[in-house]
């Protein structure tokens, strides 16, 4: 499958798919073809992304998708929130794991990409189980019930990370689990110089002195703080 953006040099700074600087590329390159491929629409949805969006790198992509697949059937979630919908991979791919009867609320700020979602989630036999909200994510989080959720995957406004997260808690059942993506963010929090690489810095401290949270920080792909809430 070759999907190159077309976007992506021109329109995102060349830092951003900097990967060498965190795991390398061949290895990168070789972890994804020891990987199950995922469905067909799936794999569309990747080739959409990169070849007709602004932002292919933040696309979730074969191994942290079949990881995201592997979580779901390990934990045996049923109540799960998918914040970042963006083109909908995540929690398509989710869904695909995702027993009969469960739920996903995937949230999705930007109408263009919920609709662009939507559009994906409506063509899956797995499209039923995914409930998306458009608007802000903090809000709608907000809005949802204490203790119900099973499983939390965070991935969109990187400055918002610590208020996700201490929501995440708040609407995860007791040992429900929180994953965050892009807790690397590239290489950028060990000197961090901006916005979003300080958030993401401070996220992980946050995350690392709860004493709520079992924590295991995993370098797949840009990095996922596995978080699991413990018993009081």
């Amino acid at each position: 499958m070759n999907c190159e953006s077309k976007n992506s040099k021109r329109q995102t700074p060349p830092a951003i798919y900097c990967f060498m600087d965190v795991v390398a590329g061949e290895a990168e390159r070789y972890a994804r073809d020891h990987t199950s491929p995922l469905s067909g629409l799936l794999e569309e949805i990747e080739c959409f992304t990169l070849s007709e969006t602004p932002y292919p790198s933040m696309l979730t992509g074969r191994v942290e998708g079949r990881f995201l697949q592997f979580v779901v059937q390990l934990c045996g979630a049923r109540r799960i929130v998918d914040i970042g919908a963006f083109t909908g991979y995540s929690a398509l791919a989710m869904a695909e794991a995702l027993s009969d009867g469960g739920q996903i609320i995937s949230i999705e700020r930007d109408p263009h990409f919920a609709k662009i979602a939507q559009g994906f989630f409506d063509r899956s036999p797995a499209g039923g189980k995914i409930a998306l909200k458009t608007g802000e994510a903090l809000e709608i989080l907000q809005s949802l019930p204490d203790g119900e959720t099973d499983l939390v995957f965070i991935d969109a406004d990187k400055g918002q990370y610590g208020a996700y997260f201490r929501e995440s808690m708040r609407i995860l059942r007791t040992g429900g689990l929180v994953l965050a993506d892009n807790a690397l963010w590239y290489g950028r929090i060990f000197h961090p110089t901006d916005d979003d690489s300080r958030a993401v810095a401070d996220f992980n401290e946050l995350v690392n002195g709860d004493s709520r949270a079992e924590k295991l920080f995993l370098t797949i792909r840009d990095g996922i703080y596995l978080i699991r809430k413990r018993s009081k």
